[in-house]
């Protein structure tokens, strides 16, 4: 089974309408110095597994942060605005093999600073259902 991030990173990239691209403004799990607009999503525990009587139907409770930084404090936010839009209340997706049962927003989106290039850096964090 994929890490969450990997999975979050493919539906976010599948939503045209964000324009994000794996390697150029989407990241996974390391935010790069470059570019100055971009995507990241980290993997930040979540909840321990259902335990269920049949081996193998565990459901899982994973969470996620998404962290959004740009130039532009209004453009960055406006971005995460728009990425909680297309995930929260995802449900009953399959992707890359794994049952999404729910995708849930935990907190509006925040700033989290301006990084060290004056750069605004949002986050927003999510909890999942899965299995």
């Amino acid at each position: 089974m994929n890490p969450s991030s990997a999975d979050i990173k493919d539906m976010l990239e599948a939503v045209s309408s964000l324009g994000l691209e794996f390697g150029v403004d989407l990241f996974v799990g390391r935010e790069p110095s470059e570019p100055d607009d971009c995507v990241t999503i980290f993997d930040t525990g979540g909840y321990p597994p259902q335990l269920t009587m049949t081996q193998g139907e565990d459901f899982y409770s994973p969470s996620v942060q998404i962290r959004v930084r740009n130039n532009s404090y209004l453009t960055g936010y406006n971005l995460i605005s728009d990425i909680v839009t297309a995930l929260h209340g995802q449900a009953q997706e399959t992707w890359n093999g794994v049952l999404y049962s729910v995708i849930k927003a935990v907190s509006d989106p925040a700033l989290l600073d301006w990084d060290d290039n004056q750069r605004a850096r949002f986050i927003v964090n999510f909890n999942l259902k899965r299995r």
